[in-house]
């Protein structure tokens, strides 16, 4: 009996040992590389929302953007509703 009880421990603990090198590890890596982007948010970068409009980044406040998106029209947008910082035309 004692030797079932172990087996259906390290089951679990492989099962466990699975799930976090699948799910868990990928998901901290992609969050930690987010707030890095959204650390290194300038003035004047070209942004693209998660609603897809695209801008450039007028002002940063604390938690939030402006963002123009047109000739004289700016919004502000909330920093977590960036979705991607474009790749830079040279």
């Amino acid at each position: 009996m004692n030797g079932a009880w172990s087996a259906s421990f390290l089951y679990l603990a492989v099962f466990f040992a699975i799930m976090y090198f699948l799910l868990i590890r990928p998901q901290q890596r992609q969050q930690k590389k987010r707030q890095e982007m959204l650390s290194k948010l300038r003035v004047n970068d070209h942004i693209v929302t998660a609603g897809g409009i695209h801008g450039r980044i007028t002002k940063i406040k604390e938690n939030s953007l402006i963002v123009r998106i047109a000739d004289k029209v700016e919004i502000e947008v909330d920093k977590s509703a960036v979705a991607y910082v474009p790749a830079r035309e040279e």
